[in-house]
Formats: structure tokens, C-alpha cells, sequence
């Protein structure tokens, strides 16, 4: 009886330091952003964190990596902030966020956003079996999306895009899932592999040294490095077998367990949305080289 009143009183004393926490620091956690500029509607996603005694922030912008803030300053329920010329200032209504983005003074975007779900949901114990989501024959069940032209073709079995252009997704959308994929990344190739439409796995060979480890092939872009750094393989046929449990990842990458039951912290550059919550698209990256080719790609959903 005695340990189990131990238990309980420890938890009650961090419940109250959170609390405590919270209290002082409104912002603290993760937020989902959505940035609405006067051409444009993106998701972009912000943590915030207390770094030795003062506040920082930890930014997604619309793409590229995420970004540590600087003249991070919280008075009250107010925070502000500058990321590279921008200044934001943001105002936090319990699971609520809002304000805006000015560059030299001027407004440049305004911004909304909901505290980020905890998405904490137990493995299935169970799986279906694995069910093509590309044909191999024909573009069915994918459309493109972005500027430039549509260059992605079925040919031989493969997705081929043959010219950097759109980047292409499934028209379904899926929540928890197991994901096997082959790709062929030709050497100085650049894609990725989107789950959720919000989670990016770099799929990469460019030149030794232009990429860290947070960048590299199988990385969950700016977030998640691999846990091991295999051999390079420039236009041979590779494979990912990907498990996405709420935030949870597992990656196997040829057979070698590279991401083992990792949280994603949030989307990452170049999400189609920051609807965490909500089931996303695959989607596979084309605005960047051509060259890249994918092949059984199959999925399988908790029983």
C-alpha cells in the first residue's frame, strides 16, 4: 500500500510542476500552425520549450528544416519572436493560437493554430495483409499536385518521374499503416516520401557531405536521424518497410531497423497541412530531381 501511495504522490507532484509550468509559460508544447499570407494558405508548426530558464522556440517554416528562433520573449500571454527577418507575435487562449508574421514593419501574414495532439495510440495487435496502392500499369488511385507539369508515368511496373516537376499523391488517405516501398534514387537524385501527406522520409544521394544525418536517406527530414548509416546504393533498387502508429515510426531500410518507436515531433517542410489529427495522403516528392523510380508499393491497416 505504502509504494503505490509513493506512486500516486509522485505523479501528483509532476502534474503540479506541469501545471506550474504551464501556468508561467502559456505557449509551452507543441503547436499546429496554419500561416495565411495574401497568396497563400501553409501549415507551419512551433515548439516551445523552457531552455535553461528562458523560453525558446523551435519553428517549421514552410519548407526546408525546422529552425530555433531568436528574441524569443514571453510577458503573460503574450510571445514574441524573430526567424530570420520576420517578427511573430503570437497571443496563446488556452488550446488556442493566433497572431502575426511583419517584415520591416509591415504585416506579412497572419497566423492560427491549435495545441498539436498527442496522437499517443497503442500498436494493433493485428494487420491486414498487404494491398498494392499503385497498379504498376497506369497513374489510378494518384494525382499530381503543385506548380509545373505533371512528369510522373507508369512504365515497367515503376513510377517513374522523368523530369523534376509536380510531386504526386494518393487520392485515399490513410491514418495508422504499415508502408513497404522500393525506390531507385539515382546518384545526386532528391525526393521524398510523405506520410500522412505531413511526415517527409528523405529519399537523397547527393554528393558525400552536402547532407547531415537529419537530411540523409531515410531520415524524417530536420527531425529524425537513422540510427545507423548504411552504404550508399546511387540507382539500385532499395527498400523502406515503414510503420507510422499515431507519432510512433518505425523504419526498416533494406531489412535494417534504421528508426525504432521514434515520436515525429510534428509535419515537417513542405506538409500539405498541419491537420495532425486527421488521416493524410502518401505522397511522393517531384519538385526536386527527376530521375526517381518506385515499385511495390503496399500498404497494410490495423485489423
Amino acid at each position: 500500500m505504502r509504494s503505490i501511495f509513493v506512486v500516486l504522490a509522485g505523479a501528483a507532484v509532476f502534474s503540479a510542476a506541469l501545471l506550474s509550468q504551464q501556468s508561467a509559460n502559456p505557449f509551452l508544447g507543441r503547436w499546429d500552425l496554419t500561416v495565411t499570407t495574401n497568396s497563400a494558405t501553409f501549415p507551419d508548426w512551433i515548439e516551445v520549450i523552457n531552455q535553461n530558464g528562458k523560453p525558446a522556440a523551435h519553428i517549421q517554416p514552410r519548407s526546408g528544416g525546422a529552425k530555433w528562433a531568436t528574441d524569443v520573449a514571453i510577458e503573460g500571454s503574450k510571445l514574441t519572436l524573430t526567424l530570420d527577418r520576420d517578427q511573430w507575435e503570437l497571443t496563446a487562449t488556452g488550446n488556442s493560437i493566433g497572431g502575426g508574421i511583419s517584415r520591416n514593419g509591415n504585416m506579412a501574414a497572419k497566423i492560427t493554430g491549435n495545441r498539436a495532439p498527442a496522437l499517443d495510440r497503442p500498436v494493433p495487435s493485428a494487420w491486414s495483409d498487404a494491398k498494392p496502392i499503385f497498379n504498376g500499369k497506369d497513374l489510378s488511385g494518384w494525382e499530381g499536385f503543385g506548380p509545373g507539369a505533371n512528369n510522373w508515368v507508369a512504365e515497367n511496373g515503376d513510377l517513374l518521374n522523368k523530369t523534376k516537376g509536380q510531386n504526386i499523391r494518393t487520392t485515399a488517405k490513410y491514418n495508422d499503416f504499415k508502408l513497404h516501398i522500393e525506390y531507385n534514387c539515382p546518384d545526386e537524385g532528391n525526393s521524398g516520401i510523405y506520410l500522412r501527406g505531413r511526415y517527409e522520409v528523405q529519399v537523397e544521394y547527393e554528393k558525400p557531405g552536402v547532407n547531415d544525418a537529419f537530411h540523409s536517406m531515410g531520415a524524417i527530414y530536420s527531425f529524425i536521424a537513422p540510427n545507423i548509416e548504411l552504404p550508399r546504393k546511387p540507382g539500385q533498387w532499395e527498400t523502406f518497410d515503414i510503420t507510422l502508429v499515431g507519432r510512433k515510426l518505425w523504419v526498416m531500410r533494406d531489412g535494417v531497423q534504421t528508426i525504432a518507436g521514434v515520436d515525429i515531433p510534428g509535419p515537417t517542410g513542405g506538409a500539405i497541412d498541419s491537420n495532425e489529427a486527421e488521416p493524410g495522403p502518401f505522397y511522393i516528392q517531384g519538385d526536386h530531381t527527376g530521375g526517381m523510380r518506385y515499385r511495390n508499393i503496399t500498404i497494410q491497416l490495423p485489423k
